[in-house]
């Protein structure tokens, strides 16, 4: 960690000070050999990064990053800036939790797409996924689990095996 020093006005011995932005980072990425955490960050990462995959590149079926992008702004009514970060989330953002760069930041960045996306769609269709067909759309227990997921990470951090458990230590 780097401390910064500065000289106090009446004297010219250094005094250490350590930077907001330094102290914030070091929370964001502080965490222990949590296997909880790091199992909670695996799984939100490998099942949000399919959907990603789906968004950014078109694997899976999905539509690609124009068709997701046109998606997203035209029929959810969502700016271009909000829609492109949730396409990154979800792709980029998916392996970052994956390999546990960010974790806390990334968790809450895919709650709070979670969140979105029942507010915006899901709600509408009920509780529970379409799983026979007969519904219009997918409800939104799939949503709760993943923001449950989401909480561990943000609570907990990124646990053990983690690039910020690497780069921070224990807290």
């Amino acid at each position: 960690m780097t401390t910064l020093t500065a000289t106090h006005p009446s004297t010219t011995d250094a005094l250490p000070v350590r930077g907001l932005a330094s102290r914030a980072l070091g929370a964001l990425l502080a965490t222990d050999a949590d296997w909880s955490a790091t199992a909670a960050r695996v799984a939100l990462g490998a099942v949000m990064l399919p959907h990603g995959a789906q968004k950014l590149l078109g694997w899976f079926g999905g539509h690609g990053f124009q068709g997701t992008m046109g998606f997203l702004t035209s029929q959810v009514g969502l700016p271009a800036p909000l829609a492109l970060l949730i396409i990154l989330l979800e792709s980029v953002g998916a392996v970052a939790l994956v390999a546990g760069v960010a974790g806390r930041a990334m968790a809450a960045g895919i709650a709070a797409i979670m969140v979105g996306a029942v507010a915006t769609v899901h709600y509408a269709h009920g509780f529970f996924m379409n799983w026979g067909g007969t519904q219009a759309g997918e409800g939104f227990e799939y949503h709760i689990l993943a923001i449950g997921l989401a909480l561990v990470v943000m609570l907990r951090g990124s646990g053990a095996g983690s690039v910020d458990r690497l780069l921070v230590g224990r807290h």
